[in-house]
Formats: structure tokens, C-alpha cells, sequence
């Protein structure tokens, strides 16, 4: 980026001070649009980016930051897909490529936004790091805990500026607001909470098909294991957000081929929440073991699905996390989405429609201290839009080389707890965790589940660095 780039974002980063010292009044929750935005009148105010994924995510994400971004790049192995992004986000200016790497290769990109399948995800987000680059990666950012060690040790060693794709870390006046009413003490010492995801769908026997002409299918499956690709029209295309059942593009979180199912899909939501309203609290977030049951549409031996031609990820599940302090968190997949936090003085309820709750109603007659809401967000300023506020709060840390709200290594101790889950659902058994060495306890089987091999030609391109550890 220029310098005249560096300059202009710290200025309007420096805004909301800016109104302050003019004696106006920002509203501590919006009621309204922000105040806040970047000068997007000059081309040299706007950062060039490189997505890599080209699906729903990745054009959503370019749409909501499209005020401070130029999309210069795009990756993706469906050329369909590439191209579909490039018409709408650069009017068919942008670069496209099969092999995301050619990006990773420019100077003229800095800044990178991974939105690929859960299993696309450590790769390229290893070498952009190594590469020198900053990245916008969506959730869950990893499929195995050891990858995740991976990821820890390389941000420590470049300092990259990787913010994940958690935004409910930068919704305001629901989950930021309610971590700062824990962390004010109104429900006191933490003793419960409930993590309610939803169940996922099963699916009839898909069919081996020809992929798309578009899709490079070995490059999409990438690291995971060859196999044939599936399809198969859904019989009811009238019901709203019904899609085609395949083992790709998106359904293939049902699949533990590529994703750890409704456990990693919305369990990285609202686990995250649950893991950093502890945090906040001044309690242990250590594991110590996971247990509990659940349902899956194929059988599993020593955690392998024993058919390949449907999806196998957990459809229900009831799994009991216990912390180290005499903390439980339950991983239901009830439908009342949400996640329920009971103290010792009280509870509150919050999902990505309300808060409530006593502790809630009391802010009427005793509100939060003025600065709860930006000490629990890091210190920086609010946004109204939770999608604008990840990549302005990201913009920002880039900036400044400052680790964002959703960092790799808070991500990671809550996103392993969802993985940790997903072993003791395969397995249908208790697994014990020792949270010092990230290591399973006395159990083989569920310990090789930690990582997965690579298939050959795609493992990571690493350079010489000191081997992962595990952060305390």
C-alpha cells in the first residue's frame, strides 16, 4: 500500500475521536448509520485485495466492504465462479486464476480475503502468511486442531494480521454487549452456558456425476481424499434456502471429508462467544473433557463414515463440555438458536435477533459504564453493521499491525473445543483433553483424529521455521 493509502485510513480511523473533539454526540448503540466510513472520493484511499473463494461468503463479504476495498484478483477453481465475481465486484477488471498461489506471487496485493471451503482454508492461509500478506479468512478456520497449532506458530513468526470470519465478535448491541455484561459482573461468576445450534440435514444416496465443465474438481478437493463428485437435484427447489445436494460448493459442510458439520459450522459462532464470555469473566477456558451423544445418517467405526455416497456429518447432538473452574457448556442442536449464559446472579439469552434476560432489563435503571462496550471490543469504536465493522476493525489492525478481535489464537481455543466435539461424536465416547499439551488422554484413536494427511500434491508449502507448538 502507499503511503498516501496509510495515511487516509488513518484519518478516518481517527474519526470518531475527530466527532468527539468537535463536541458531537456519537450513539454509544446505533440507532442510525454510522458516522463512521472511509473517503472512498480518491482512488489512492482504497486497498487493493485478492479473494480467494468466489462463492456466497467471499461476494458478500467484497459487497460489505466494498467502500475501502478494490477487488484486483480473483482465485478460484471454479471458473464460473471466478468470473461471475470479477462481473459484479471489479466490472470484469479483476485478474483470475485457477491456482490461488499466483496471487500470493504479487507486490501490488497486500491483502488477502481466504473464503474458500473449510478444507481450502490452512493452506492458503499458511503461505499468504509466509508470503508476507495480511488476511481476511472465513470461519471455522481450520479442519483439525494440529492445523490450528500450525497456524498459531506461523502468525507468531511473520506477525501477520489475520482476522477470521467470527462476526459476531463485532456485533454490537448483541453479543459484544452481552460478553460486556458479563464482564461488568452482572450475572456474576459464570456456572452454565448452552451453545443451541441447530441439527443438520441428511441427504437420499447422490449419484456419481461428470462435475461442471467450469469446476476443476481434483483442485477443489485439494488436500482431502480423491473421490467422485455427487449430485443430485433437490426434489423440493420451491422451499426457501433449498439447494442441490452434492459433496461440493456448498453443501459440502455436511460432509467430514471437508467441514465438522453444524459442530464447526455454526458451533464456531456461538462457541467463540461462549469461550470469550469466560475469558472476559476472568475464568478458565481450559477443556477437560467432552462427552455426550449423537445422531449421524451413516455409520461410523473408529470415527470413519462406512459410506461415501451421502452426507455423514451429525444431524442431533447433546454434548457436555466441562472446564477446568466447574464450568459446563452444552452443544445442543436445538432450534431455538442461541446461546444461554447462567451465573450465579442471573442468565442472559442472546442470538443474532436478542438479548434478554434480567440482567438485560436492569440497564434500564443501572446501564453499562460508558466505556464497557469498547474495552470488551478492544478499544475500538463501535460500527453499526456487524459485517462492516469485522473489516473496518481488520482495516484498522492492518494499519496498525495490531491483532483484530477475532485473532487465530482466541479462534483456535474455542474452534478446538467444536473439533474436540466432533471426535467425541464420532467416536460415541468421552474424551478426555489435556490442555497443556493439546493432547487427547489415554485414547489412541481419538488422538490420530487430531490432523489428517494431506493428499499428495497438496500438502502445505512451508518454509524453514521452528516446529508448532501449543500455546498457553
Amino acid at each position: 500500500m502507499t503511503t498516501n493509502n496509510n495515511n487516509n485510513r488513518r484519518q478516518f480511523l481517527k474519526s470518531s475521536s475527530a466527532v468527539a473533539a468537535a463536541g458531537l454526540t456519537m450513539p454509544y448503540f446505533f440507532s442510525g448509520k454510522p458516522a463512521l466510513a472511509f473517503d472512498t472520493d480518491s482512488k489512492n484511499d482504497r486497498v487493493p485485495i485478492g479473494l480467494i473463494g468466489c462463492g456466497g461468503m467471499g461476494m458478500g463479504n467484497m459487497n460489505s466492504a466494498k467502500q475501502w476495498l478494490d477487488v484486483v484478483a480473483f482465485a478460484d477453481v471454479d471458473s464460473g465462479r471466478a468470473t461471475h465475481a470479477s462481473n459484479k465486484l471489479s466490472q470484469g477488471k479483476g485478474d483470475l486464476y485457477n491456482d490461488y498461489r499466483k496471487i500470493l506471487e504479487r507486490d501490488d496485493i497486500k491483502v488477502l480475503h481466504i473464503a474458500t471451503p473449510d478444507h481450502w482454508h490452512t493452506k492458503p492461509l499458511i503461505e499468504a502468511m509466509q508470503a508476507g500478506k495480511d488476511i481476511y479468512c472465513e470461519k471455522p478456520l481450520t479442519l483439525t486442531v494440529d492445523e490450528g497449532k500450525l497456524i498459531r506458530n506461523v502468525q507468531k513468526e511473520t506477525g501477520a494480521v489475520v482476522q477470521v470470519g467470527t462476526q459476531q465478535r463485532s456485533t454490537f448491541d448483541l453479543f459484544v454487549k452481552a460478553v460486556a455484561l458479563v464482564r461488568d459482573g452482572r450475572i456474576g461468576k459464570i456456572k452454565k452456558m448452552s451453545c443451541r445450534i441447530g441439527g443438520a440435514p441428511s441427504s437420499p444416496a447422490l449419484p456419481v456425476i461428470q462435475p461442471p465443465k467450469a469446476l476443476d474438481w481434483d483442485r477443489w478437493l485439494g488436500p482431502a481424499p480423491a473421490t467422485d463428485y455427487r449430485w443430485m437435484e433437490n426434489p423440493t427447489p420451491d422451499k426457501k434456502w433449498t439447494r442441490d445436494n452434492t459433496n461440493g460448493h456448498y453443501e459440502f459442510r455436511w460432509w467430514y471429508e471437508y467441514s465438522g458439520g453444524k459442530l464447526t459450522d455454526w458451533g464456531a459462532h456461538h462457541v467463540d462467544i461462549a469461550a470469550w464470555a469466560l475469558a472476559a469473566n476472568g475464568q478458565s477456558d481450559a477443556i477437560l473433557s467432552i462427552s455426550g451423544d449423537a445422531q449421524h445418517p451413516v455409520e461410523f467405526v473408529d470415527g470413519v463414515p462406512q459410506q461415501n455416497d451421502r452426507y455423514n456429518t451429525a444431524t442431533n447432538f447433546l454434548l457436555n463440555v466441562k472446564f477446568a473452574g466447574d464450568v459446563e457448556l452444552e452443544i445442543r442442536h436445538d432450534k431455538d438458536n442461541g446461546i444461554m449464559i447462567e451465573g450465579e446472579k442471573g442468565r442472559i439469552f442472546v442470538n443474532r435477533g436478542k438479548l434478554a434476560g434480567a440482567p438485560v432489563e436492569e440497564l434500564a435503571d443501572n446501564p453499562l459504564p460508558e466505556d464497557a462496550i469498547k474495552e470488551t471490543y478492544k478499544g475500538f469504536e463501535p460500527i453499526e453493521n456487524e459485517r462492516k465493522a469485522h473489516w473496518a476493525n481488520f482495516l484498522k489492525c492492518v494499519d496498525e499491525k495490531k491483532q483484530p478481535i477475532s485473532d487465530v489464537h482466541t479462534h483456535m481455543r474455542a474452534l478446538n473445543i467444536c473439533h474436540l466435539a466432533g471426535i467425541c461424536a464420532r467416536l460415541g465416547r468421552e474424551i478426555k483433553w489435556d490442555d497443556k499439551s493439546e493432547q487427547i488422554v489415554g485414547d489412541d484413536v481419538a488422538n490420530s483424529m487430531l490432523k489428517r494427511e494431506y493428499r499428495s500434491g497438496y500438502e502445505i508449502e512451508m518454509k524453514a521455521m521452528a516446529p508448532a507448538t501449543a500455546d498457553s
